[in-house]
């Protein structure tokens, strides 16, 4: 029976002062107060160049990204094959602008794919569109009721085709690529382009992935037409399922701006959505391909009896098990333990290019109810079996 409470199979990888490291760091992220005047002073410290680096590299950076650079990531890359857990690596820099930066971006997403070509440790890739175009651009293309000039229209088909480039380059690689989810008002033109890309490079497996926010209250309709699309264009969808990551700016500018929040009025609702989405592709198994990114218990456990039940081989590639690096090992290790297909999502890129990433694993582990807690006492649970043994 798998249990998401063996301390031991979940920390394996990690040594005691490790552990003594998460336990302080979760433990100062429990404290909103806190949290927020640490985001506030590193900010202000990072303005005025203090030098302060090291101390974020060995802390907060430590526990969530896995280094600067690809190269930095090989030693993290290896420890988590060691324990049959796979990397996705996630060149997490926000807020770039320029042309230049977006293709420099591109190169280096092209690159993870190119890192995987050699090793099997590496089964997916990922990007975000406003990593390599303008989020300005984006809300006016999945706006229907803007018109785009001339000039818009052609820096929207430079950002379609650095799309293009990284899932051409992971087609001929085969090793499939997610596209991130982002705010609502400007998803439609990537739900658009996510099913363009899918119907050139899916036709024999999912290498295209798109990625669906169950926070969301159309997504459930959102899935069925996904369905239909496979059916109709004998294409696999790859789809990756998220609860959803910007619940509070969705929250505030729909009530800014007078329409109806995109999002369900509470958690429960949420999570019956993701639960249900889960069951449906189990359903419609034979369309779809799956990465379950959640840090849920319940939805893992959940997946992992539907697989059960549809008697699905647990080492079958099309479904997958992912958890962010440095958050729910108790979920990650003891599923591949037991067998499952699971990757760990590994942030890289210099300190400060990551430090808007990392203030958001901040803000995460504070407000998601239960999450710091829950780390807490498994760490606490942990650390005290070792003590005994």
């Amino acid at each position: 029976m798998l249990s998401f409470e063996n301390t031991e199979i979940a920390f394996k990888s990690k040594s005691t002062p490790d552990l003594k490291r998460a336990y302080w760091l979760f433990k100062i992220v429990s404290s909103p107060i806190i949290v927020k005047i640490g985001k506030v002073a590193t900010n202000f410290a990072l303005s005025l160049r203090l030098p302060i680096r090291k101390i974020v590299k060995a802390t907060i950076f430590k526990q969530f990204c896995g280094g600067e650079s690809i190269e930095d990531c090989r030693n993290k890359m290896e420890e988590l094959a060691t324990f049959k857990v796979g990397t996705i690596l996630d060149y997490s820099i926000e807020g770039k602008t320029t042309d230049e930066d977006f293709e420099q971006t591109v190169e280096i997403i092209i690159q993870t794919i190119q890192e995987g070509i050699n090793n099997k440790n590496i089964p997916f890739a990922v990007f975000k569109v406003t990593g390599i175009g303008s989020i300005i651009l984006l809300e006016k293309a999945s706006d229907q009721n803007c018109i785009l000039n001339e000039s818009q229209i052609l820096e929207l088909e430079g950002i379609k085709n650095r799309i293009e480039r990284i899932c051409a380059t992971a087609h001929s690689a085969m090793i499939p690529v997610f596209i991130d989810a982002e705010e609502s008002w400007i998803q439609a033109i990537i739900d658009s382009w996510a099913l363009e890309m899918m119907l050139k490079y899916n036709l024999e497996k999912a290498i295209v992935y798109n990625t669906l926010q169950m926070y969301r209250h159309d997504r459930l309709e959102f899935l069925t037409s996904c369905s239909e699309n496979a059916k109709k264009h004998g294409i696999k969808y790859g789809i990756k399922l998220v609860r959803g990551a910007y619940m509070e700016k969705e929250r505030a500018r729909a009530q800014k701006l007078g329409y109806p929040s995109p999002i369900y009025p509470d958690k429960n609702a949420s999570d019956d959505a993701y639960n249900t989405a889960l069951k449906f592709i189990l359903e419609h198994e034979m369309l779809f391909a799956l990465c379950a990114g959640t840090h849920n218990e319940e939805s893992s456990l959940l997946l992992t009896q539907e697989l059960e039940r549809k008697q699905i081989s647990r080492d079958n590639d099309k479904f997958y098990f992912a958890q962010l690096l440095g958050m729910s090992d108790h979920i990650s290790f003891n599923l591949s333990n037991a067998g499952f297909k699971v990757a760990k999502y590994v942030p890289f890129g210099p300190v400060k290019e990551v430090m808007p990433y990392l203030l958001r694993r901040a803000d995460e582990n504070t407000s998601v109810a239960g999450q710091t807690g829950r780390e807490l006492s498994l760490i606490i649970k942990e650390l005290d079996r070792r003590k005994k043994n």
